[in-house]
């Protein structure tokens, strides 16, 4: 055992991973340490949130709807803003995202000519040991603008004069990295994620003429955000780095933070830059916090669109929120990518990238994601004819959005296409973020653990819902799903051929689809079965 080993355990710290000399440069005992002091403040109340979140659920599927709380109305009719804006931060028109991990991808999106880049540690990213410490020495080099990157056909990648502002987005409060241990316990993968940034590059994007930037996902309570907060303030304190650095932008993509906008952007006001409006996992959330309504039920995926009522209100809301208490409203992902080798197909994908983002301009948004650097122009385009100035905080939106115009499920119907493609779509994903790929094109679509949330959400609801029938009049059965599954996995083999089937992991990704589907209890995040597997 060397004195680094033996000082992390006298600390309490145990790494149950084997380090590369790399990694070492980025888990140092200081570095854990700070960590190991977050995961020791915080925890405890990480975990009692999370305790919320079950007895909220309970409470949801005993048929208490989801409201605007009574005893937070003084924030809601309050006369206060945030905090202000930093210069880099203040025209964010277009975001591009991807995972932290993958080098060369981290380099082709700084230099995408977007605004800023979600570079990302949570659904786009998966959190394989590889990745997630590999995402930590791209995100150091990309600051120090010393990262490069050479493909095995020889290829040079190298980081513009110009490049995007990065914003980290680590991973959500429900989720542990198991291969660090505090006092024997699991540490929270949020704090380990931000811990691990903040502390090796905080003082260094200061010195460049930026910030430490986050992206937070998953928040279902202003007391979620409060406890970022509290976070924030004693990272900032032990560094030594003035209250009020780190600035944030929280996505608001569950159906439970839709009704606590403006509580969120009080608890975070001295830390927070914007909301977000993320779409994908927002569906997901509805379907699974209201799953066991009986007069909710949503019909195929592709029509649950930003148009649909429902998803326009919270988007409007969320515009109207932002602007009145001074904070940015980003716009959500267009999941369409060029689509090369078939003009016709790229130009209908490419005008409903251009809808999307007229739309969200149009509405007042300040901003959009892309998640292919061929579509940053597009957007681009779109937001320098709508937004000539850096940003559009000033529009006030007069719009009033009750809880019912939150609630009311889009209409439409459940076909066997739709069916079928939940099934595939959700497998192949699965698959593939089991070989550690986290973000994956699949039918000219970018798809990460958002939307692969949707399609094993929506098959379970199918089956369980009195109105879980097809169009064409068939019942959704444990029996049709199964079958079902197998002619999927059979035209995917017969699409990728035997031996990348064989080679592949989709027996343990269709069996950990089917046991999700059909299991009794809803599982809260498919990525925490499948982390053991990783």
């Amino acid at each position: 055992m060397n004195a680094n080993n033996q000082a992390l355990q006298n600390a309490g710290i145990q790494l149950t991973a084997d380090l590369t000399r790399e990694q070492l440069e980025i888990l140092t005992p200081e570095a854990l340490g700070f960590v190991a002091e977050l995961h020791r403040s915080f925890n405890g109340t990480r975990e009692e949130l999370l305790k919320v979140r079950i007895e909220r659920q309970k409470r949801i599927d005993a048929g208490e709807l989801p409201d605007f709380l009574p005893e937070t109305l003084a924030i809601r009719q309050g006369d206060w803003k945030i905090t202000s804006v930093p210069a880099d931060l203040q025209d964010r028109r277009v975001e591009i995202t991807g995972p932290s991990g993958d080098r060369k991808m981290v380099i082709n999106a700084l230099n995408s000519g977007a605004k800023a880049f979600m570079t990302d540690f949570e659904d786009a990213n998966s959190p394989t040991w590889d990745n997630s410490i590999g995402g930590q020495i791209n995100l150091r080099d990309a600051i120090r603008k010393s990262i490069d990157f050479v493909s095995p056909e020889g290829k040079a990648y190298k980081l513009n004069e110009q490049a995007a502002v990065l914003i980290a987005r680590p991973r959500g409060w429900h989720m542990t990295e198991k291969h660090m241990l505090v006092d024997g316990q699991e540490v929270s993968a949020s704090l380990f994620d931000f811990g691990l940034y903040f502390y090796h590059n905080a003082r260094e994007l200061l010195a460049r003429g930026s910030g430490p930037y986050f992206y937070l996902p998953k928040l279902e309570s202003h007391q979620e955000a409060r406890l970022w907060n509290d976070v924030f303030v004693q990272a900032q304190r032990t560094l030594g780095i003035p209250q009020g650095t780190v600035k944030v932008t929280v996505l608001i993509e569950t159906i439970m933070a839709a009704f606590e906008m403006d509580e969120i952007l009080y608890e975070l006001k001295d830390h927070i830059a914007a909301l977000n409006c993320g779409r994908w996992d927002y569906i997901f959330s509805y379907i699974k916090k209201l799953r066991k309504q009986p007069h909710i039920i949503l019909p195929d995926r592709s029509v649950v669109t930003m148009t649909v009522p429902f998803m326009r209100s919270y988007s409007l809301l969320a515009i109207q929120t932002c602007h009145k208490r001074g904070a940015h409203c980003m716009g959500g992902m267009a999941a369409q990518i060029p689509i090369k080798n078939n003009p016709e197909a790229n130009e209908e994908a490419l005008g409903k990238v251009r809808a999307d983002k007229w739309r969200e301009a149009s509405d007042g948004h300040d901003g959009t994601w892309v998640a292919h650097p061929g579509l940053v122009p597009i957007a681009l385009a779109v937001f320098d004819e709508l937004m000539p100035e850096a940003n559009q905080v000033s529009k006030q939106l007069d719009v009033t959005i009750t809880a019912s115009d939150l609630l009311t499920p889009a209409a439409g119907d459940i076909t066997e296409t739709g069916l079928r493609t939940n099934i595939s779509v959700g497998i192949q994903y699965i698959e593939a973020w089991l070989r550690g790929i986290g973000a994956v094109p699949i039918n000219n679509l970018m798809e990460d653990a958002a939307t692969a949330e949707i399609s094993r959400a929506q098959v379970w609801q199918w089956i369980k819902h009195p109105q879980g029938v097809l169009s064409d009049g068939r019942r959704i059965t444990v029996e049709l799903t199964r079958t079902l599954i197998d002619e999927e996995l059979q035209a995917i083999r017969t699409k990728i051929g035997e031996s990348a089937y064989e080679s592949g992991k989709f027996d343990v990704a269709s069996r950990l689809f089917a046991e999700m589907s059909e299991a009794e209890d809803f599982e809260e995040f498919l990525t925490l079965p499948g982390y053991r597997y990783l």
